[in-house]
């Protein structure tokens, strides 16, 4: 896909900031593709802010400043190479959203969503030694407690960081260790939940996230070493 290749050659670099774009008839042949194609992949570029075209100036890529960094696509081709900055600014994303929205599920959620959590985290149990199906429940699990705040703000992140939590999730999944250890931490932060216990959840979430990441930079590091 066009629109691949060429965020991937900005998010990484090979065409840096402020860099003039590459002539159209040359770029559309060396692609492989037509104008036309190449055209509308320029546009899908504009609208996630990598790249600009201006009168004289002509199209070119925007400072890092300017990118939708949670744009599933731009996030994505950040992720690509898995970089360890990279990775703790994930996870600073996620702090800064997660816990608090425990707390506040656990204050405010229904008995009906607390049910739903616990079904959830059956899922989860069932696909312990799975790490790709494991994801997906996963996911619901940590989006589930965010619309258990009752703030519709806070509940459309659930949407906005998708890509970032199963960004998370993928980055782990080479952990030797798998998934199942992390059954226990998941079960405490939904205990804490159902106890209204805000304090209790918060904390117990801070601890799951803190555990993920490790999985991540244990995953990133095998990763590595095979590639020696």
């Amino acid at each position: 896909m066009v629109v691949d290749q060429i965020g991937l050659q900005i998010v990484q670099g090979a065409l840096a900031p402020g860099a003039p774009l590459p002539n159209a008839d040359d770029w559309s042949a060396k692609l492989g593709v037509s104008r036309t194609v190449l055209r509308e992949a320029i546009k899908v570029l504009a609208g996630k802010g990598l790249i600009e075209t201006r009168p004289k100036t002509g199209t070119r890529v925007r400072p890092r400043s300017d990118w939708n960094f949670l744009d599933p696509y731009v996030l994505t081709w950040c992720y690509a190479g898995g970089e360890r900055n990279d990775v703790r600014a994930l996870f600073e994303l996620r702090r800064t959203i997660e816990p608090a929205a425990a707390g506040l599920a656990a204050e405010r959620a229904t008995a009906e969503q607390i049910q739903d959590l616990e079904a959830v985290l059956l899922e989860m149990e069932k696909y312990a030694d799975d790490g790709e199906r494991f994801a997906e429940p996963d996911l619901v699990f940590h989006q589930t407690i965010l619309r258990m705040t009752g703030n519709e703000l806070i509940g459309s992140l659930a949407a906005v960081i998708e890509t970032a939590l199963l960004m998370s999730f993928r980055l782990s999944n080479d952990n030797p260790h798998g998934q199942r250890p992390s059954l226990p931490l998941h079960r405490k932060v939904a205990d804490r939940i159902a106890a209204r216990d805000s304090d209790g959840a918060r904390k117990a979430l801070e601890t799951l996230l803190d555990q993920a990441e490790d999985d991540v930079r244990t995953a990133l590091n095998a990763r590595r070493g095979r590639k020696k």
